[in-house]
């Protein structure tokens, strides 16, 4: 099991409205960056592919309001993984973000992604701070 964890970012909103927003996949568009293409998504689930990667599929598996969002693999996605993202309350108005990946690769899928992969959920954290 290969397991990653995204640098913490701060939200400079309420929890509850983070975690409203990153509810609703369709909402995650807007944090991908530019090696993201084919980008399609419903509330619940979203796929695209990652240059270098393979097709990604993803769907919410559990929501636990305001702190904890868990998404899925699906379908045809490369190796079965989960994604985590955990909002901590730090005030009224502010929150922190962090991702936590699990993902079932085998060695040589590893050494090829886990950098890529890494990078991509800082991306995604720091991409997170944006949401008001």
């Amino acid at each position: 099991m290969t397991t990653l964890q995204s640098d913490i970012s701060e939200i400079k909103a309420p929890v509850l409205t983070a975690f409203n927003h990153l509810s609703n996949l369709n909402n995650w568009q807007a944090l991908m960056p530019e090696q993201v293409s084919k980008w399609e998504s419903t509330e619940p689930t979203c796929s695209f592919i990652l240059a270098g990667m393979a097709h990604i599929t993803m769907s919410i598996a559990e929501r636990q309001s305001p702190s904890l969002l868990r998404l899925k693999s699906e379908g045809k996605s490369p190796f079965p993984f989960e994604l985590q993202v955990k909002l901590t309350e730090t005030g009224a108005d502010t929150c922190t973000v962090q991702l936590f990946f699990e993902g079932d690769m085998n060695v040589m899928m590893r050494m090829m992604a886990e950098k890529p992969l890494g990078n991509f959920f800082n991306y995604l954290s720091h991409k997170m701070r944006g949401i008001h």
